[in-house]
């Protein structure tokens, strides 16, 4: 069968994640969550408090991070490592959360974050959610879809995911933070999120689960198909 690059970007909180993983397991196809490779790289930086507005200690972070997807059969998809740590659950805490969208503006982080995920991609049937894979990463992707939602359904969605772990945390809060980080990666110098001009526009903000992977099904398809 003929295998191709999956391509799919987005605002926070949109479903990306939960679009890519359906895909990949539909097709026997590879996943890769970017969104937590730099929350990954966000929570070292955090442990190790790192100054970033220092190129230096920067560049030696970076050399001393190793990131990795190890499969998890309970779940049916992979969990991020850092370090040979099972930190998947860890990194979608607040802490982590309020500081990704500024450490992954850094041109040193998305140079070291994009590489690795270039050679993800070499042997194509693969699956990737992030902000900038149909602009940056895979500009040659077969498919790009752009994923969006309506921010009140984005915050009980985010809600929702983070009530469990945060008994206390607010709607308001998280509204807030969805707010702060899509301007920041709307704006951002370096690869910012926005829709690349061949990327097919998904609105979930009405759609079921079941109902958003068969519309984007079809599409790889036809792609497949070609």
């Amino acid at each position: 069968m003929n295998k191709i690059i999956i391509a799919i970007d987005g605002f926070s909180s949109c479903g990306k994640s939960t679009l890519a993983k359906q895909l990949a397991n539909t097709l026997n196809y590879v996943f890769v969550d970017t969104g937590a490779m730099y929350r990954a790289i966000t929570l070292y930086f955090l442990r190790n408090n790192i100054n970033t507005n220092n190129s230096l200690q920067i560049n030696e972070a970076l050399k001393q991070i190793q990131l990795s997807f190890k499969f998890n059969a309970d779940k049916g998809f992979s969990d991020m490592y850092l370090n040979n740590e099972n930190v998947e659950t860890i990194i979608r805490d607040l802490p982590v959360t309020q500081n990704v969208s500024s450490v992954s503006t850094l041109k040193e982080v998305r140079e070291f974050a994009v590489l690795q995920q270039q050679q993800m991609g070499k042997q194509k049937g693969i699956v990737m959610d992030g902000r900038d894979i149909g602009t940056t990463v895979f500009p040659q992707a077969e498919l790009k879809i752009f994923v969006t939602a309506n921010i009140d359904v984005r915050v009980e969605r985010r809600y929702k995911e983070l009530v469990l772990t945060n008994p206390t945390i607010t709607k308001e809060a998280i509204k807030q933070n969805l707010l702060e980080r899509d301007n920041i990666d709307s704006n951002r110098a370096i690869s910012p999120l926005k829709k690349a001009d061949d990327a097919i526009v998904l609105d979930n903000s009405l759609l079921t689960r079941e109902e958003q992977l068969a519309i984007a099904l079809n599409w790889a398809k036809e792609k497949i198909g070609e």
